[in-house]
């Protein structure tokens, strides 16, 4: 059984920080698949589409029939443990201040042989266990062990906390704590273990409703940031930069509408001034405290997550420039990840659909609620996630999109 995490010491500020070794990265492009289904959450392995063989690891062709028609299925990763084994010594720089670290080989029920990282609770072979793909701290996709039944703490386990974000013990920012969301956001890292929230709130002497609830919560702090302002995003990051483990960047501007239906550029100025530009701010102050201290500990620096929309791959024309703000942020955040990578910071973009908000209230349902978008921003952070599409709206134009990106604009240009 997992330990429960203990809070963590006050850092002695003598010591050096630790900076990160990031995991052996290099994968071709076959193998990439495997980690583009990792980035959403999902173990996939290859299926030959002739003989039906699901293979690992990745290839160009089926080792069985030599077949070129190769598709990623998901799988569920049932198997049994045939043994295991703990690694000591290590000339790898990013295991060697890691271990003692485990392993183990897996005969998957789907039938390939696999070797796995080890979760704590699995015990010794034979056992059942289920097998997970997650993202490592190079963003790659590597495959974890994990008991069938687990304890209440198995987030906490130091190997899968390598993997993931969990927000327990950890310092986070979250940029607007007026919306109906960002309260939300706020709740949910308390609930999820957070050590501190830092709230931002563009205009602090406007009393709005909710902001005195959230205030009241011992772990939060209401702190003035306004991302349309450089020195506003620029004091706060000075004042908090270094301590700050998670951001979350929630602030945005909504307003519905196209190109004709409006007279001049200031709505749309307005929305690229929070959705674009103040992204671009709070990366360019907040980014390189994030990636200093991307190895201190157990409580480390560990991720940024953008608040997108589902209308960022597609325009919806009735919410035009919106939609092209957020395509905007999101080519920026995918820029961002880049950088970011070699830090080991991840990048987690939120693609919702509508979220029941003012903004939305002319849509009929289904449309995502402020908690649950709360709860699937800390479910990505604690499985270690890279994209997360919340609501059955935004699944159902991913599928979409993933189709025929072509045929959901004409689509969505003809109404739906």
């Amino acid at each position: 059984m997992t330990m429960p995490l203990m809070r963590p010491k006050r850092k002695n500020p003598i010591l050096r920080t630790r900076q990160m070794n990031l995991p052996p990265g290099s994968r071709g492009r076959i193998a990439l698949g495997m980690t583009a289904a990792a980035a959403e959450g999902r173990f996939e392995l290859q299926t030959c589409q002739d003989c039906g063989t699901v293979q690992y690891p990745p290839r160009e062709a089926c080792h069985k029939c030599l077949s070129p028609r190769l598709h990623w299925r998901e799988q569920t990763g049932e198997g049994a443990l045939l043994a295991t084994t703990t690694l000591h010594h290590s000339n790898d720089l990013f295991f060697r201040e890691r271990l003692p670290w485990r392993l183990g080989l897996v005969h998957l029920d789907s039938g390939p042989t696999l070797m796995v990282h080890m979760h704590g609770e699995v015990g010794d072979a034979p056992a059942r266990v289920r097998v997970g793909a997650r993202l490592d701290r190079a963003g790659q996709a590597v495959l974890i062990g994990f008991p069938n039944e687990g304890s209440a703490h198995m987030a906490d386990d130091k190997m899968l906390r390598e993997m993931t974000s969990d927000p327990k013990f950890r310092k986070a920012l979250v940029t607007d704590g007026k919306t109906e969301v960002g309260q939300a956001i706020v709740r949910a890292l308390v609930k999820a273990g957070a050590d501190i929230v830092w709230v931002g709130h563009a205009e602090p002497w406007k009393k709005l409703g909710g902001l005195e609830d959230i205030t009241a919560l011992p772990q939060v702090t209401l702190v003035p940031l306004d991302l349309t302002n450089g020195r506003s995003v620029s004091e706060l990051a000075g004042e908090i930069g270094g301590k700050v483990d998670i951001v979350i960047n929630n602030a945005e501007v909504h307003r519905t509408f196209g190109i004709g239906a409006r007279r001049g550029t200031d709505v749309a100025k307005a929305e690229m001034d929070i959705n674009y530009f103040g992204l671009l701010r709070l990366a360019q102050e907040f980014g390189p405290a994030l990636k200093g201290r991307s190895a201190d500990g157990v409580t480390s620096a560990t991720a940024w997550v953008n608040l997108l929309s589902i209308y960022a791959l597609a325009n919806f024309p009735p919410h035009g420039t919106f939609s092209a703000s957020k395509a905007a942020a999101y080519s920026l955040s995918q820029c961002l990840r880049a950088e970011m990578r070699p830090a080991g910071i991840r990048v987690v973009n939120v693609f919702p659909g509508p979220i029941d908000d003012e903004w939305n209230q002319h849509l009929p349902p289904p449309k995502v609620t402020p908690a649950a978008l709360a709860n699937a921003i800390v479910k990505a952070l604690r499985e270690g996630l890279e994209d997360v599409y919340p609501g059955d709206v935004a699944q159902e134009w991913l599928d979409r999109w993933r189709d025929n990106p072509k045929v959901l604009e004409r689509e969505l240009a003809a109404g739906g």
